[in-house]
Order: structure tokens, then sequence, then C-alpha cells
């Protein structure tokens, strides 16, 4: 082969390897063990452990910096936000908060660091990325629970489990923007996208409500609820939140939800959310993340410390993969 030809296929070899969606192989799942001092890394490719993240006690919400270079976890048991080197595994800064922490988020270009306090009177801490210090605490009108960056990384969603809101929040100017109050506390949320990845739908899960409801994000205002099917049953309900865990698939096509009464995720079809079946998991699931390919959806058993590898086309349970003690909040990062 000629030098001329050679480098032809080299270059014809690199678009492809470019062209290739993100895969399983591309790609870690993070278990954060909520009654352990752990966090549980997965190879998806494997549905095996490949690291374990060490010394954090009671470990909840888990985000990474978009180079892919570090790991924030939140630490309830000292009111810290835990910076992790995440090739070493080792915790390289401790940034002290405004008070009980529970989920965390960071905003697309890195810069910031957010961590619901879930501490009365309740704010949204923001952490500089650069610095590692906590920079400002934005006041909220009840105890925070979890945090989310918009996929258009314009906005930061919070909720409130006490204080039964969800708060919409300007990243540009860090101030609330509208509020959605429920009749019961709000708990996790997932994302419906147009195609300029600005949100249409919320789909919100809330306190004893075994199901979830719908937000039209244009309107400001719940406009459906949906009740999840009574049967499969067996499982056991998590105490104030028989339904637990819910997401929109990176492809944008299904929606998944969790019950704990059933011991099962739902799947529901976008953007008719018709019902298309449900798989069986391990005892109280409560959390799920994707595979970026959007063919593995990966569930945190709390009540069996495991964690349910689901494949998406066959809606088949193809792995069980044990982890830590009470594992919950889970969530996937990218490799660079």
């Amino acid at each position: 082969m000629g030098l001329k030809t050679m480098r032809s296929f080299l270059y014809l070899n690199l678009l492809m390897l470019l062209a290739l969606p993100l895969s399983a192989s591309t790609a870690r799942i993070y278990i954060t063990n909520s009654a352990g001092d752990t966090v549980q890394v997965i190879d998806p490719a494997t549905n095996k452990v490949v690291q374990e993240i060490q010394g954090i006690e009671v470990p909840h919400g888990v985000t990474f910096s978009p180079d892919g270079s570090r790991v924030y976890v939140s630490n309830e048991s000292e009111n810290v936000l835990d910076v992790v080197d995440r090739k070493a595994g080792y915790i390289i800064k401790k940034v002290p908060l405004s008070g009980h922490p529970n989920n965390v988020a960071v905003t697309q270009d890195g810069s910031r660091v957010l961590v619901a306090i879930a501490q009365a009177p309740g704010a949204l801490d923001v952490i500089d990325a650069a610095s590692l210090e906590r920079v400002t605490s934005i006041p909220m009108k009840g105890r925070l629970h979890n945090v989310y960056v918009s996929p258009d990384g314009k906005y930061v969603i919070v909720g409130s489990v006490a204080a039964k809101f969800l708060t919409v929040i300007d990243l540009k100017t860090e101030q609330p923007v509208w509020t959605v109050n429920f009749d019961k506390g709000v708990r996790p949320v997932a994302f419906e996208t147009a195609a300029d990845h600005s949100t249409t739908r919320l789909f919100v899960q809330l306190s004893d409500l075994h199901g979830f409801a719908v937000v039209d994000f244009a309107k400001h205002e719940e406009v459906a609820r949906i009740t999840l099917p009574d049967e499969p049953s067996g499982g056991v309900p998590e105490q104030g939140a028989p339904s637990h865990g819910i997401g929109v698939s990176p492809d944008g096509k299904t929606l998944w939800v969790n019950s704990s009464p059933a011991r099962a995720v739902f799947v529901y079809s976008l953007p008719d959310l018709r019902l298309m079946g449900h798989v069986l998991t391990g005892m109280v699931p409560d959390w799920l993340t994707f595979t970026p390919d959007s063919k593995s959806i990966y569930i945190s058993n709390a009540g069996s410390n495991s964690v349910s590898a689901i494949d998406v086309k066959t809606l088949k349970e193809i792995a069980r993969i044990p982890v830590g003690e009470v594992p919950k909040r889970n969530a996937t990062l990218v490799l660079p």
C-alpha cells in the first residue's frame, strides 16, 4: 500500500470513528450509596464495577465537569461538596456549603456547580468551578431537594418536597422567573425537548403519587397527571415516594418511570405518553440513568443493593449488578 493510499485509508477510518454514535463503551455509570461511604462506577460495556470512590459518607447527588476530569458529589454527612479527581478516584477538595445538601448539577460550560440545600430556609448554593469556592446562595421559599440544568443550558429547575413547589431560575441573572405550586412535594423531574433543545414539557414526580404530573413549560402550569398501572405488584412502596426516578431517553423517544410498589420501571412513548410496557427490577427502584446511545438504562435498586441494567429495545433486564448500601442517585458520564 502506497503512502498516499495509506493516508486515505487512515483518514477514512478516522471519519468513520467520528461518525459513530456514542456507545456504552464511551461511558461510565456512577452510583451513590446513600447508606454507605462509597460511589461505585460501572462500565456499561461489561456491566462490571470498575472503580470505587471511597470516603464520602452519605453521598447524595453526583455530576461531572464537562471535560470529565472531575466528579462532584454532595456529601450529606459533612455538608460539603466533594470534588473528586475522576481518574485517580480521590477527593481533591471539600467545598463548605450553606447547609445540608441534596442533589447537585453543573452548568453546561462547567463554570458553576449548583447544589440544592435541603436545610431550612432553603437555598441554591453556587460554587465557582475555577476557585472551588461557594460564591453565592440564592434564597428560596423552602428547602430544596433536586436541581437540574435545562437541556438548552438556559435555566436551573429546582424542586421542594417540604414546600411543594417547582421553580425555574434564569442562569444568566441567577434569579427565579416562574414557579408552579403543587398539592404534593416535588421529587425527581424529567425533560422533554424540542429540536433546538428548548424544554417543551416537564414530567414531575410528586410525594405519595404513584405516577407523575405533566407541566407545560411555555404555559408555566400543570396540564395533566398520569397514574401508573396497579399491576404488577409485589414490591415494597418507598415511604412517601412510591414513584421515584424518572427520565427521558437521550434520543427523546421514551419516558421511563420507576415504581417501587410494582418493583418495576414503566416505559411510555413520546410525545403521546402511550404506555409501552414495563420491566421488573430489584426492590425499591429509586433512580435511573441512560447510556448516551439510548440502548441501555441503569436503575438503582435501593431495597436490594443492586443496579438493574435494562436493554431498551427488548425491555429485558440484562444484568443485576451488586453495589453498596442503599444505592439511590446515579448519573452517566460520557468519557472524553
